[in-house]
């Protein structure tokens, strides 16, 4: 049986991408077993042909842009295919990053699954829902997926973005879940075995930098109109200080440490250059002490 793990990512998750590279095959006491590939926004020409159109999420219209700091989400269907719908794949965002031995979760008995995955908690007005982030695949099973005929069903309003990266078309008896040590969301703790740094106004290697994402509109059409109307008043009353438009300092240092301790080896080792590295600062992708952050890493 053939294994692959495969991180999708774009320009401006490009170097978190490397850093996530790099943390499997370190982390892993069978590196030789599986390969790692990262899929990129740019290889993919069906993504960057819907430039400027309009899809369906949620309640509102987006128009899909390669700018957007996670229009690499569809690659997140593409592995089935890309196997043959053979083997098993593990599929990560780019702000994934393994401590534990992902072999673990490659080999691990999925009970007859098609592929398996974490509930995200519920919160605030967001109800629980499968995160897509980290999947584990029995391409066998995935038959129907077919990540550019899907995307390009996103522009003819045949389907909904957010259903389809929460999961909801796939069938209950189809998906398993796994534990959340294995797609832990900014928690850090020596149970962890895959940290995703997923809050993105908190994301370690962008703090201080431009937001360069797109905001999320609420949905109150799931409540009922009297608390909607509440909320309305309350705002006029007491309104909500406005987010910030750079990116936070993440609340747990521990995780700044970590992901810098993973690019001062990439640099050590040649994976990444320097050279990269001040690009990537010039783009503002990654913050512009970086590198000053790896050397203290390294020291």
């Amino acid at each position: 049986m053939e294994y692959k793990v495969f991180i999708q990512t774009n320009d401006e998750q490009y170097l978190g991408a490397l850093v996530a590279a790099h943390a499997l095959r370190r982390n892993s006491r069978h590196a030789d077993r599986f390969d790692v590939q990262i899929l990129h926004y740019n290889d993919f020409p069906w993504l960057h042909a819907r430039e400027g159109q309009p899809f369906l999420r949620g309640v509102e219209r987006r128009v899909w842009t390669r700018d957007d700091l996670q229009s690499f989400t569809p690659l997140r269907f593409l592995p089935p295919r890309l196997m043959n719908y053979q083997g098993r794949a593990v599929v990560i965002d780019p702000d994934c990053f393994a401590l534990a031995d992902i072999w673990d979760l490659l080999s691990r008995d999925m009970q007859g699954r098609a592929l398996m995955c974490r509930m995200r908690p519920a919160i605030k007005e967001l109800p629980a829902y499968r995160a897509s982030s980290v999947m584990l695949l029995d391409n066998t099973k995935l038959t129907h997926w077919d990540a550019e005929r899907t995307f390009n069903d996103l522009f003819a309003f045949k389907i909904d973005y957010m259903k389809w990266v929460k999961l909801e078309y796939e069938a209950d008896e189809a998906v398993g879940l796994l534990e959340e040590e294995w797609n832990d969301f900014d928690r850090l703790t020596a149970q962890t075995r895959i940290l995703h740094t997923t809050y993105r106004r908190t994301q370690p290697w962008k703090t201080g930098l431009p937001i360069d994402f797109t905001v999320r509109v609420k949905d109150y059409r799931r409540y009922p109109f009297p608390k909607s109307v509440f909320k309305q008043v309350k705002n006029l009353i007491a309104p909500k200080k406005p987010k910030p438009e750079a990116y936070l300092p993440h609340p747990d240092p521990n995780q700044e440490r970590l992901f810098f301790s993973l690019l001062a080896e990439c640099l050590a080792q040649g994976i990444v250059t320097e050279e990269l590295v001040r690009r990537e600062m010039s783009a503002n992708h990654v913050r512009h002490d970086a590198l000053e952050l790896c050397s203290r890493a390294a020291a």
